[in-house]
C-alpha cells in the first residue's frame, strides 16, 4: 500500500506562522498589505492558492484585492458567487472547509476542475454589524486535513483582513465625506473663509478666491486685516468676542449691518456676514461666509428706477392717450419734419423753437422715436410746471434724508432717461442756478442727486424746447449764454398755425372725428363755410387752440353740424361789424339742391386731395371725412368724381 505523504498542515508550527503574519503584514497597508497577507498565508498554510476579496452585493460578485495561484499572481480576477464555495461562505457567514473531493461538491464549476483543485477552506470578513464584506480562501491540489492549529491561523489571517478592509472602507467614507464637503464649499456661491487665531486665512473657497480677485495666488496666509476696511476690523473683533463667551453648539452669530470690505487691489464693497467659531483638539478657528450685496444694492436700486419709471410712463400714457400723429402737408411743416428726420439718427442736442401750442413736444417724439433710442424712455420734463425748490430733486433725485419730507431716495428724470431721452419743455423757464448743474450733465453726462456724495453717470439725449427768444433772455442776465449754446446745437423751428393754412381742415377733420367718437355722435363732414371761417382765423394758440374749438364745435353741434358761431372766438373787426350792422346779418342762408350738392363735391375734392386720393386706411379720406368707405365709393360715384376725371 503506497505511502501516504502528510499535509503541511500536519507540521504547522504555530509560532512560526504566527510570526509570519506579524512579520509580513506590520509595515503594509491597503494593497500592499493584503498582497503580503495573501502571500503569508500560502507559505504559512503550504497552499496551492490563497486569496482575499471584496463582496459586491447588487452583483453577487467577488472582486480580488490580491490572488496568487500557483506562485503567481493573478491581476484583474473577478467571479460570480453563484455555485462555489465562495457562495457558501458568503450564505453560512462562517468557516467552510472542504478537506477533499472539492470538485464532487461543486460540479457545475467548471473553474474548480480546471485548477485541479482537492481541497478549499474560506472564511467570511465581516463588518462590525457582521455585514459580509468579502472572504478570505485558500485552495490545494492535495486533501487538506481538518487541523484545529491552522484553523485558527486562519481565522487569526481573515480578522487581520477584515480589520484592514474595515479601516480602508472608513478612509474611503471618510474621503468621501471629505471631498463632498469640499465640493460644497467650492460650489457656494458665497465667500468662505477659515481664520485661525492669529486672524491668518488657512483655507478659502473659489468664491473668496473671485470676490477678493486673487484667483492665482489664493488667499490663504494673508491677514485678515488686510482684507477690511477701518472700522470694521474692530466690529469684527468685537463680534468674535461675543461669539466666544457663547455657549457650546451655539457659536455662530449674524454680523448686523454686515462689515465693509475691501479686496486685495483696494476696492472696497459691503459684504453680509455670518461668523461661527469651531475648535479641534489643537486650536480653534472660525468661520466667515462673505455675500458681496453690492449687485443687489445696484439691483434694488434698479428696480426702485424701473419702478419710477413705470410710474412716470404710466402718467405719460394718462396724459397722452388723446394724442394725435403729426397731420399736415403743408410746405412749413413738411420743412420742420425735414429737419427733424434728417437729425434724429445723431446723438445732437436739438432746440425746438415754436410759439405756444404749436405742436414743439410732438417733434420732439418723432426725433426720439426714428433715433436709435427708440427702445429707450422717452422722459419729458415741463420746467415751467414745476416749482423751481423741487426743480433739482426732479431733475437729478435726491438721496433719503436730504431735506425735509425726503422719507426715501428717489430717482430724478435724468436717471430715468439713462440710454434715452429727456425732453426739456420751456427750458426757457429753468432757474438761473440749475442752468449750470444742466451743463454739466450735457457735457460731462454726469450729476449728483442731492445728498449723495457719489456721482451718477448717465447716457442721455437732450431735446429742448421753448417760446421764448432766449437770445434776448441771454442778453437779459436771465439764461446762460453757454448753456444756449450748447442747447442750440441744431434749432429746429415749428412753424405756426397761421402759417399752415392747408393743415387747418385736415387737422379739424381729425379733431372733429375724435371728439364725435368720445362723446358717441354723429357729425357731418366740414363744410366749405366751415373751412373757410377756419383758415380765416389767425390762431393765436395755434393747433392747441384749434383743438379746443373743435371740441367746443362737437359738443354745441346741431343736427350734426359742428357749431363754430359757440366755438370760434371773435375777432376785433368780427365785433365791430356785428355791432355796428346787427339788422344786415341774415339769421340763415338757404342753400338749394345744386348748391348743397357742389359744396359736397367740393368737401370730398378736398380730402382727396388731402390723402393723396386713398380712400381707406387710418390716413384714408373715409376716416378724415367720418365715414364709412363704401359710403364714401357711393357718393363719389354719385358725384361723378375719380382720380383720372376729377369730375
Amino acid at each position: 500500500m503506497p505511502e501516504v505523504m502528510s499535509h503541511p498542515l500536519q507540521r504547522l508550527d504555530e509560532d512560526a506562522a504566527l510570526r509570519t503574519i506579524l512579520e509580513g503584514t506590520a509595515t503594509e497597508t491597503g494593497e500592499r498589505f493584503f498582497a503580503a497577507l495573501v502571500e503569508n498565508l500560502s507559505e504559512a498554510l503550504g497552499t496551492y492558492g490563497a486569496w482575499v476579496t471584496e463582496y459586491l452585493p447588487a452583483a453577487r460578485r467577488l472582486r480580488a484585492l490580491a490572488f496568487r495561484l500557483g506562485g503567481e499572481w493573478i491581476e484583474g480576477w473577478e467571479m460570480a458567487v453563484d455555485g462555489t464555495p465562495c457562495e457558501t461562505v458568503i450564505k453560512s457567514a462562517g468557516l467552510v472547509h472542504y478537506p477533499d473531493n472539492v470538485v464532487a461538491l461543486y460540479p457545475n464549476n467548471p473553474e474548480l476542475k480546471r485548477l485541479r483543485a482537492v481541497s478549499y477552506m474560506g472564511v467570511p470578513l465581516l463588518d462590525a454589524d457582521r455585514r459580509i464584506l468579502g472572504n478570505l480562501a485558500v485552495l490545494d491540489t492535495r486533501p487538506m486535513p481538518a487541523e484545529p492549529r491552522a484553523l485558527a491561523i486562519f481565522q487569526i489571517f481573515a480578522d487581520r483582513a477584515a480589520a484592514e478592509l474595515r479601516r480602508l472602507r472608513a478612509e474611503a467614507e471618510v474621503r468621501d465625506r471629505d471631498e463632498k464637503l469640499s465640493r460644497l464649499v467650492d460650489s457656494a456661491m458665497d465667500a468662505i473663509i477659515e481664520i485661525d487665531q492669529d486672524s491668518r486665512v488657512t483655507r478659502a473657497n473659489p468664491a473668496a478666491e473671485r470676490i477678493f480677485r486673487c484667483p492665482d495666488r489664493g488667499l490663504a496666509g494673508t491677514n485678515l486685516g488686510r482684507l477690511l476696511m477701518p472700522g470694521s476690523d474692530r466690529k469684527l473683533a468685537q463680534t468674535i468676542q461675543e461669539l466666544n463667551g457663547l455657549p457650546e453648539g451655539l457659536r455662530c452669530m449674524w454680523i448686523p449691518a454686515g462689515l465693509q470690505v475691501k479686496r486685495l487691489d483696494g476696492t472696497p464693497f459691503h459684504a453680509e456676514v455670518t461668523l461661527s467659531r469651531f475648535a479641534t483638539k489643537h486650536a480653534t478657528f472660525h468661520a466667515l461666509i462673505l455675500r458681496n450685496v453690492e449687485d443687489r444694492l445696484e439691483a434694488e436700486r434698479r428696480i426702485q428706477s424701473l419702478s419710477a419709471e413705470a410710474e412716470y410712463l404710466r402718467e405719460e400714457i394718462k396724459a397722452l392717450h388723446n394724442a394725435d400723429d403729426i397731420v399736415g402737408q403743408s410746405e412749413p411743416l413738411l420743412r420742420t419734419m425735414g429737419d427733424a428726420d434728417q437729425v434724429a439718427p445723431a446723438d445732437t442736442t436739438v432746440l425746438i423753437l415754436g410759439e405756444t401750442g404749436t405742436g414743439k413736444e410732438l417733434i420732439a417724439r418723432a426725433i426720439h422715436a426714428a433715433s436709435p433710442r427708440r427702445d429707450r424712455p422717452f422722459i419729458k420734463v415741463n420746467c415751467a410746471a414745476i416749482p423751481a425748490t423741487l426743480m433739482e430733486s426732479e431733475l437729478f433725485g435726491h438721496e433719503r434724508g436730504a431735506f425735509t419730507g425726503a422719507a426715501k431716495s428717489r430717482e430724478g428724470r435724468f436717471a430715468l432717461a439713462d440710454r434715452g431721452t429727456i425732453f426739456l419743455d420751456e427750458v426757457g423757464e429753468l432757474p438761473l442756478d440749475l442752468q449750470g448743474k444742466l451743463l454739466r450733465v450735457i457735457q460731462e453726462k454726469e450729476f449728483e442727486p442731492i445728498g449723495a456724495t457719489r456721482t451718477r453717470k448717465v447716457d442721455v439725449r437732450v431735446l429742448a424746447a421753448t417760446n421764448r427768444d432766449l437770445l434776448r433772455a441771454v442778453r437779459a442776465g436771465d439764461f446762460r449764454e453757454d448753456l444756449y449754446y450748447r442747447l442750440n446745437v441744431f434749432p429746429i423751428h415749428v412753424p405756426p398755425l397761421r402759417e399752415r393754412g392747408e393743415d387747418i381742415a385736415l387737422l379739424a377733420c381729425v379733431f372733429a372725428r375724435r371728439f364725435a367718437s368720445k362723446l358717441g355722435r354723429q357729425i357731418e363732414p366740414l363744410s366749405q363755410e366751415c373751412i373757410r371761417r377756419l383758415t380765416a382765423y389767425s390762431w393765436p394758440g395755434n393747433v392747441r387752440e384749434l383743438q379746443s374749438v373743435i371740441e367746443r364745435a362737437v359738443i354745441t353741434a346741431r343736427d350734426g353740424q359742428l357749431n363754430l358761431d359757440r366755438a370760434l372766438p371773435r375777432t376785433a373787426e368780427d365785433s365791430v361789424v356785428r355791432d355796428a350792422e346787427p339788422a344786415r346779418r341774415p339769421a340763415a342762408t338757404i342753400r338749394t339742391e345744386a348748391e348743397l350738392r357742389e359744396e359736397e363735391r367740393r368737401n370730398l375734392l378736398l380730402a382727396l386731395e388731402a390723402t393723396g386720393w386713398r380712400l381707406e386706411g387710418s390716413h384714408g379720406a373715409a376716416r378724415l371725412l367720418g365715414m364709412n368707405p363704401s359710403t364714401l365709393r357711393s357718393r363719389l360715384k354719385a358725384l361723378g368724381l375719380s382720380r383720372t376725371g376729377r369730375g
